[in-house]
């Protein structure tokens, strides 16, 4: 699977420790469906934001099998990935676009 990372955070080693892990689990989270569920190509990842701005994360593939209905655990991953962010105190969004793509967002506080 091929990754573009577009990384756009002022002063990433100033993030709090709680922020940096939360963005790492959800790209994970994401790399690891987008290999499950996506067609084959490339998958974007852009991360960026700064203190008193929050972090932001998106990740975009090329759908494929949307549907999880039927596979044990079947959009478990998301659920607790929107319950992860919403803990934090952030948002998570996910779902097919009008242009064929999966795409996951989400944004997460990050104080002054």
């Amino acid at each position: 699977m091929r990754v573009l990372l577009d990384c756009r955070v002022g002063e990433p080693a100033a993030a709090p420790a709680a922020i940096g892990r939360g963005a790492y689990r959800i790209v994970q989270e994401e790399l690891t469906n987008a290999r499950k569920h996506g067609r084959d190509g490339q998958v974007s990842v852009a991360v960026a934001g700064a203190a008193g701005e929050g972090l932001t994360v998106e990740v975009r593939n090329p759908a494929g099998a949307t549907a999880v209905a039927g596979i044990p655990g079947g959009g478990s991953g998301l659920i607790g990935l929107a319950e992860r962010a919403g803990l934090a105190g952030g948002r998570l969004e996910y779902g097919p676009t009008a242009t064929g793509e999966f795409r996951l967002w989400a944004w997460l506080p990050w104080p002054r």
